[in-house]
């Protein structure tokens, strides 16, 4: 089971960066190599200070989802889980990043997807220590090692 380190948030509001207007994917226009706001990774990706928290992503059972091994995802512990969502769970003693399925609780468990297709689904029942313990609300992605 892959597995996810946490730490508190460290909140700098004066963390501000550049902002491109516009980032397409085609071929660049030279009249558009300029800046014209600015992103603050606090204020734009965190909403819930107090209940948001890092998480260092270790293993690879969701690369098809976009989320690596070594990422670093940020996890909202206010929000309600929704079926779909990816979530930082507490499954029998360990944490793991997975997908929420919520379409089995008529059958009496719900599962928690891997996206990648050598991992099977953890399915949960109601004997297992088992918390949704927050909401990956964005990842973080290194793409220079």
């Amino acid at each position: 089971m892959d597995t996810i380190v946490l730490s508190d948030a460290e909140f700098d509001y004066a963390s501000e960066r550049p902002l491109a207007e516009a980032i397409k994917a085609g071929f660049p226009s030279p009249a558009e190599d300029y800046m014209r706001d600015a992103i603050d990774f606090n204020r734009d990706m965190i909403r819930n200070p107090e209940t948001t928290f890092y998480g260092r992503v270790s293993g690879d059972s969701m690369v098809d989802a976009g989320i690596g091994d070594g990422d670093i995802a940020v996890i909202d512990r206010s929000l309600l889980a929704h079926d779909g969502d990816i979530v930082v769970a507490y499954v029998n003693n360990e944490f793991t990043i997975k997908i929420l399925d919520l379409s089995h609780r008529a059958d009496g468990y719900v599962e928690l997807r891997p996206a990648n297709p050598r991992y099977v689904p953890i399915r949960i029942h109601n004997t297992d220590n088992f918390e949704v313990w927050g909401v990956v609300v964005y990842t973080i992605r290194q793409w220079r090692h």
